[in-house]
């Protein structure tokens, strides 16, 4: 797999799942080849994970394409700069999740989406829990903050929960 194009060979993975999903087929563990399960790995991607984002795209138009490129290019980016490469074996148990009607500081779903974000870049959310799932993305539109913009921003604030805070606080006076 060229590094060069990778982001050109998961936007084709990406369109040729979406067009299955919408011939009818349903059960994404047909859908990978074992070329698209290495590169999949490559940037830190589960099968199921990957097919969250094709079925929502395929059932309610979002998030688009290029918002999954740029999620993918984060992730990818933490995987090679900050984990070395290497997968993390930890699986975050969805039941330890913050509820949904969490809140810090007066924000509903923060707590929640803070969580998931990390996961997300460490690799270690369950098949089951999708970063930038429909209750994430109503959270990150009320609040004008593009899905990988927090993800990036959640890597630059490390461990403290303060940052983040204040950077959804600044994004929502807009």
């Amino acid at each position: 797999m060229s590094q060069y194009r990778w982001d050109t060979t998961f936007s084709e993975l990406y369109d040729r799942c979406v067009e299955r999903y919408r011939s009818g087929d349903t059960d994404y563990t047909g859908y990978y080849s074992g070329e698209d399960l290495a590169f999949l790995t490559s940037i830190g991607y589960q099968p199921r994970e990957f097919f969250d984002f094709v079925e929502d795209y395929a059932e309610g138009g979002e998030p688009s394409p290029s918002t999954a490129v740029l999620i993918a290019s984060v992730r990818r980016d933490y995987l090679n700069t900050i984990m070395k490469g290497e997968l993390s074996s930890h699986v975050i148990d969805p039941a330890s999740l913050p509820g949904k009607s969490e809140a810090v500081e007066g924000i509903v779903w923060l707590p929640r989406i803070l969580v998931k974000a990390r996961g997300k870049l460490r690799g270690e959310l369950d098949p089951n829990t999708m970063f930038c799932c429909g209750g994430d993305r109503k959270f990150l539109r009320e609040h004008d903050i593009a899905p990988a913009d927090f993800l990036r921003a959640v890597w630059a604030a490390g461990d403290d929960d303060g940052k983040i805070i204040e950077y959804v606080k600044k994004h929502s006076r807009r």
